[in-house]
């Protein structure tokens, strides 16, 4: 049994797709990231960095105390390596799967989040326009990037579907958002659309939906604190 410390973003939705195409049984333990849970000690014990998802294995192979994980990409390696389906071993394929995994960790997800940060941000913070013609152009390329891959391999890594795929996947759902057009790139579009027609892929993407909250409904001091809480970190003294 896996237990996912969890909210509904991208981040955390690459884990569940990949824990639903498994069908392993996982539980989800909400970390509610707008009230600061990732602040709590229990939670910086397991991961030092803040931030969600954490994966804990209660079960792990070499029979020892339950094993916790935090990075998607990390907790996406370690699970599907554990239960032998969707990160193949060998040296070739595992080297596709995993440049592709370390790609979405360092390219797509940062930048497309980066993207859609300062288009959220609008003018009431300043004049924004460099940032959004930054990141806009750069989700642009990043887009193309899967679009020039996929015009010749059906899934990321070639013929496989992996692990890589699933993880690349929740960021492109906001694609209009973040200021693209989808017809602009016809091979990431028929990917995008076999990748959303697979039952797994739909229900790993609707966990934790009764758990959203629609932030520009609440009230300003409360989506002051809220910006204040995610947008102005700073370091966590030393403990004494």
């Amino acid at each position: 049994m896996y237990d996912l410390h969890y909210w509904p973003t991208p981040n955390g939705k690459k884990v569940t797709i990949l824990l639903e195409e498994l069908g392993v049984p996982y539980r989800v333990v909400p970390l509610n990231i707008q009230r600061g849970d990732q602040f709590k000690p229990d939670l910086l014990r397991m991961n030092p960095n803040h931030r969600m998802p954490i994966l804990v294995d209660n079960a792990p192979a070499d029979g020892g105390a339950a094993l916790s994980i935090f990075e998607s990409g990390a907790i996406m390696m370690y699970v599907a390596e554990k239960e032998g389906r969707f990160f193949p071993q060998t040296p070739r394929l595992k080297a596709e799967v995993t440049q592709w995994v370390i790609w979405q960790m360092a390219n797509q997800g940062p930048k497309l989040g980066e993207c859609g940060h300062f288009r959220r941000l609008g003018e009431a913070q300043g004049d924004q326009s460099y940032a959004v013609r930054r990141f806009t152009d750069e989700a642009n390329r990043l887009y193309g990037v899967l679009n020039n891959r996929l015009h010749k391999h059906r899934w990321l890594a070639g013929d496989e579907y992996t692990i890589a795929d699933m993880i690349c996947y929740p960021w492109t759902i906001n694609w209009k958002f973040q200021g693209q057009d989808i017809e602009e790139f016809k091979h990431f579009k028929r990917w995008h659309e076999e990748m959303a027609a697979r039952p797994a892929v739909a229900k790993g993407m609707a966990v934790g939906s009764d758990l959203s909250v629609d932030v520009t409904k609440l009230p300003p001091e409360e989506q002051a604190r809220i910006r204040k809480l995610m947008y102005n970190q700073r370091a966590i003294p030393v403990a004494g």
